[in-house]
């Protein structure tokens, strides 16, 4: 036989006067004993893929394909200051299966030749789309120089077109970096005063080649390549 609990005795047990809780303080946590922050590094730097180096090689001249790149980075100056992307590749640290040659995973002499020569081809004709193209390039467009130059600089305007050039390649505000800007101004002015002397002109003036010269160290910084 089945048995039936009334429906009126279950709202009257549902609707019951409820419990109050009353809070009563956390105790306080006794301290057992103290331990010393382990900053010890843990892992050291490891080299960037190289496939990650190549896109930003790429980015950095406005996503053209690898062949439209090599074709603007040789310009007129032919294997000047760069021949092909076959004669990187290599020596940038990727795999050629053909020849059962295995990824780089350290850096090595050849390597860092290549990464110097890949930078100064970058600095150089990024200069020259940014700043000396006719028509001149619109500050929106410009990859790697988007500012304008100025005569005479202080450290603070320094510092300003800098930090845009620093963000660009290293991807955090200069300011971040005690003493580096101050370290570039001293480069850019080292470079600037030494063409000013020199009888033969260069086809950058003399504050342009203190620029490019910034771009040099950026573009060969070690944050560039590691992580």
């Amino acid at each position: 036989m089945k048995r039936f609990v009334p429906l009126g005795l279950l709202m009257a047990l549902g609707c019951g006067p409820a419990s109050a809780v009353t809070p009563t303080p956390a105790a306080p946590l006794t301290e057992v004993g103290r331990a010393p922050e382990d900053t010890a590094v843990k892992q050291d730097l490891r080299l960037l893929p190289p496939e990650v180096y190549v896109r930003s090689y790429l980015a950095f001249f406005g996503g053209l394909a690898p062949s439209k790149v090599e074709d603007t980075v040789r310009g007129k100056d032919g294997g000047a200051l760069f021949d092909s992307w076959n004669d990187y590749l290599a020596a940038l640290g990727f795999p050629d299966y053909k020849l059962d040659l295995p990824r780089a995973t350290e850096t090595n002499a050849i390597m860092v030749a290549t990464f110097e020569r890949l930078g100064v081809a970058l600095c150089d004709r990024a200069l020259e789309h940014d700043w000396k193209a006719t028509p001149t390039t619109p500050s929106t467009l410009r990859v790697v120089f988007a500012f304008e130059p100025k005569h005479d600089m202080v450290l603070t305007e320094f510092a300003q077109r800098f930090d845009v050039m620093h963000r660009t390649f290293l991807s955090y505000p200069a300011a971040l970096a005690p003493g580096r800007t101050e370290d570039f101004y001293g480069l850019y002015e080292d470079i600037r005063r030494k063409h000013l002397a020199q009888k033969k002109k260069s086809r950058f003036s003399p504050e342009e080649a203190g620029w490019a010269a910034v771009c040099y160290g950026l573009v060969r910084h070690p944050e560039f390549y590691l992580y």
